[in-house]
């Protein structure tokens, strides 16, 4: 969704989100694009009827529930690189020990790193120090640079178009267990991973100031 009129706060995040796209590849800085999403756990009653010559293969409407997930998904835009981490719960903590991976075991020597996600109130510095005693906390929180996307805006994102693809290629079938789930999810990020897999982000801040300009204000000089 995006505002239906001016709207001043949200082309100031939207302009720092496009810039940061438009820069190039720094291993020292990587930018990291994060977003999360609940899933939910599904067990067949009832054994799918396999396919035959002119019948595809049949599943049983009803299904039972076995409880939810949350995916928590990491990509580097520019390198076609991502982790998909699949936790019982989406809490601070949860988040907290999310980012410390990214920090400590995913890009360990990155002076500093760049994440863009939403501005979930789990999403914050603080999170760090609900999980963590405060000299790792203040470690850190000095090594990462938050950038949050726009109310409105998630589609700037491109942890969103990952997620997308997660569940398309990933969920298309029933999975009735989070360890089941773990191994579904860590083969795809893998298989994209080795495939370098990347998103072609083409809109940048001097298209958003033509093709978005009714949500600038009208600045009277």
């Amino acid at each position: 969704m995006i505002p239906p009129e001016q709207n001043a706060e949200f082309v100031a995040q939207m302009e720092d989100i496009l810039d940061l796209y438009q820069r190039p590849d720094d291993p020292q800085r990587p930018l990291i694009c994060m977003d999360e999403q609940p899933v939910q756990l599904i067990q067949e009653t009832r054994h799918p009827l396999p396919a035959q010559p002119g019948k595809p293969e049949r599943v049983d409407y009803e299904y039972e529930r076995k409880g939810t997930a949350a995916f928590f998904l990491f990509t580097a835009p520019l390198t076609g690189w991502r982790r998909v981490s699949v936790r019982e719960h989406r809490t601070a903590v949860d988040w907290a020990e999310e980012v410390r991976i990214l920090l400590e075991e995913d890009f360990p020597d990155a002076e500093k790193i760049i994440v863009i996600c939403d501005n979930l109130n789990t999403h914050t510095i603080g999170a760090l120090y609900k999980a963590f005693p405060p000299a790792q906390a203040r470690a850190l929180a000095m090594r990462l640079e938050i950038h949050y996307t726009p109310k409105h805006g998630s589609w700037l994102n491109v942890a969103e178009i990952e997620l997308s693809v997660l569940t398309r290629q990933c969920l298309d079938r029933r999975i009735p267990d989070i360890e089941g789930l773990r191994q579904e999810v860590q083969a795809w990020y893998q298989r994209r991973n080795d495939a370098q897999k990347g998103v072609d982000w083409q809109f940048t801040t001097a298209d958003a100031r033509i093709r978005l300009k009714r949500l600038y204000p009208q600045i009277q000089t």
